[in-house]
């Protein structure tokens, strides 16, 4: 069976798109009566925006995808409730344009990277009308190091002195955290690191709204799924789970003067998002590649973008990992030959997957970093796999895949079927398995067999993390912190390490990178041995890196105050609505 020509698929997408923009639009070109600050008869506001903060009003914003109700820093686990925390809480560090760290709630110094004192601001007040203090980071930190704790941030904890005795119970209290007063504290990590500040969990807790609450049942109390309280511009006032939240304004906020009175988050369908801008049922949404092209069309939103700090790829399962020993236990055989991972790498035209799929909104990835973060190796320093289906080929016949029944695909070199078997989640968005099926093709154009296998998304990375044996190649997706260390997700001992990559050269630039001996104060010099490390994943090729996508947010003409870039979006308080 040979491969079909690509030409079907991209009409499919293209049916796809109008099928989303038709389910999404509706009404005429006039924003209809809301909130929002549209003049009542159904008309567009004539008058030009004035630039400045306007007070009260009542913002709309719109999430297509619900979220999974786990409203507090150290528990959420996906990325829609992060999204929502952002309006009401907030933690003791920022980051800049540059990506590097600022004061927010503390400020901090230290001389050997290893011992920090931090200065808490005086007079912030939680929601609850509690004060801020050091011993709610305290709380904090420990909630998160407690053997019973349920969250997934024990890792932004563990390098603090006397964090794993704590953790094993065999210590009352964390050692490496002296509290000297209310609003000061020292901590003192394992050892001297460029990344202990960026690393810690940098989120208070209010000790006194989770009073008499054990940490096993905090992930699933009301502090957490209904009632949260925060530092933020905003308070949770209401929670319909998996509908709406409404949010007002924090009248005590520590950092200004809040301009909105509201906030109303509303969980809307993703085929919608088009018609519930154009409708100003919503005022503002983050928007998926496939919806911008027509909500640039809309006379009365903005597109706005920024660089973005993800990629996705194709993963290689090369082992299975042991989390109680920490280590990779197997090697599987399947994708060992780097000739096969390579050849696989040349035959997908990124750049035209990418047009397909993603609108302009992307382009191809060539290292394991996104190339918007300072640490981003120039292309011209890793290993490239350009599309060259003839290379693949020959990559291909002299790792000894050849079609020896004649049958249009590729035997193994001891002679039997081959298929390559490929995993993705699946949603409810109908250009998944398109763009997945669309994978494997390229694999066929060069004789690779393959199949697509598309999972429930809740079961996907489960299985992924698992080593599930079904899972043999894999798609996927990464974003990269602000700490630029990714050692989480690459490390041989690491879970995150999907493809289970075991390369002790790799690890040890990564150990490097963060040695104050080695390296000092000299962000350049630790530049150069995150690309050195790059250099040396793209060469052994444990996956495939696709694409880097800009964030998209849709804006409301209404809508003033709202800026973003590579450190995302400005704070909420500074929004407001033109009237």
């Amino acid at each position: 069976m040979k491969r079909k020509s690509m030409l079907w698929l991209f009409a499919m997408i293209l049916v796809l798109s109008a099928f989303l923009a038709a389910c999404g639009g509706g009404g005429s070109d006039d924003a209809s009566d809301s909130d929002s600050g549209d003049s009542k008869d159904g008309e567009k506001a004539t008058e030009e925006q004035s630039g400045e903060p306007q007070q009260g009003g009542t913002l709309t914003y719109g999430l297509d995808a619900t979220p999974e109700g786990l409203y507090n820093w150290a528990f959420y686990g996906i990325a829609t409730d992060a999204e929502i925390i952002e309006f009401f809480d907030e933690g003791l560090i920022e980051y800049d344009e540059n990506l590097q760290p600022i004061p927010n709630l503390a400020e901090w110094e230290t001389e050997d990277n290893q011992h920090f004192t931090f200065k808490f601001k005086e007079g912030v007040k939680w929601h609850n009308g509690e004060e801020l203090t050091v011993n709610d980071w305290v709380f904090a930190l420990e909630t998160i190091a407690h053997p019973d704790y349920d969250g997934p941030r024990y890792a932004n904890v563990e390098t603090i002195e006397g964090a794993p005795a704590f953790r094993a119970g065999e210590a009352d209290s964390i050692s490496g955290l002296k509290v000297v007063d209310d609003y000061t504290i020292e901590v003192t990590f394992d050892e001297p690191r460029l990344n202990n500040l960026t690393n810690i969990w940098s989120y208070p807790m209010s000790q006194k709204e989770f009073e008499g609450i054990e940490v096993a049942d905090m992930s699933g109390s009301e502090q957490v799924r209904t009632k949260p309280v925060g530092l933020g511009p905003f308070k949770v006032e209401n929670v319909v789970p998996g509908e709406s939240l409404e949010l007002v304004k924090n009248e005590d906020y520590w950092n200004g003067e809040v301009n909105l009175d509201k906030i109303i988050i509303r969980v809307i369908d993703n085929t919608a998002t088009v018609g519930a801008l154009q409708n100003g049922d919503i005022d503002m949404i983050s928007l998926q590649p496939v919806s911008a092209p027509d909500v640039e069309k809309l006379d009365n939103v903005e597109v706005v973008t920024a660089p973005g700090l993800s990629y996705y790829y194709v993963g290689f399962k090369l082992g299975k990992f042991d989390n109680d020993k920490k280590e990779i236990v197997e090697e599987l055989p399947k994708y060992q030959d780097l000739n096969l991972r390579k050849a696989m790498a040349h035959a997908i035209n990124r750049e035209e997957w990418i047009d397909a799929f993603f609108f302009g909104y992307g382009k191809p990835v060539n290292k394991p970093v996104p190339t918007a973060h300072w640490i981003a190796a120039d292309d011209s320093e890793v290993n490239v796999y350009e599309y060259d289906p003839e290379k693949a080929k020959q990559l291909l016949d002299e790792a000894g895949f050849v079609d020896t029944n004649d049958d249009g695909f590729r035997e193994d070199p001891n002679g039997d079927e081959f298929v390559v078997k490929f995993s993705h989640y699946a949603t409810g968005n109908p250009t998944f398995e398109s763009r997945s099926q669309a994978i494997a093709q390229y694999w066929e154009e060069v004789g690779l067999k393959s199949e697509v296998e598309m999972v429930e998304v809740n079961l996907y990375y489960d299985m992924v993390e698992k080593d599930d044996p079904s899972i043999e190649t894999f798609f996927g997706g990464w974003g990269t912190g602000t700490d630029p260390d990714p050692s989480a997700l690459w490390k041989a001992d690491q879970l995150w390490n999907y493809p289970r990559y075991n390369n002790p050269d790799a690890d040890a630039l990564l150990e490097q990178a963060l040695s104050v001996e080695e390296v000092g104060d000299d962000q350049e010099k630790r530049a150069q041995v995150y690309a050195e490390w790059q250099k040396t994943v793209t060469e052994d090729v444990p996956m495939i890196f696709i694409a880097e996508l800009d964030e998209i947010m849709g804006v409301g003409e209404n809508v003033g105050g709202f800026s973003m870039d590579v450190s995302g979006y400005n704070n909420p308080a500074e929004w407001y609505l033109e009237k």
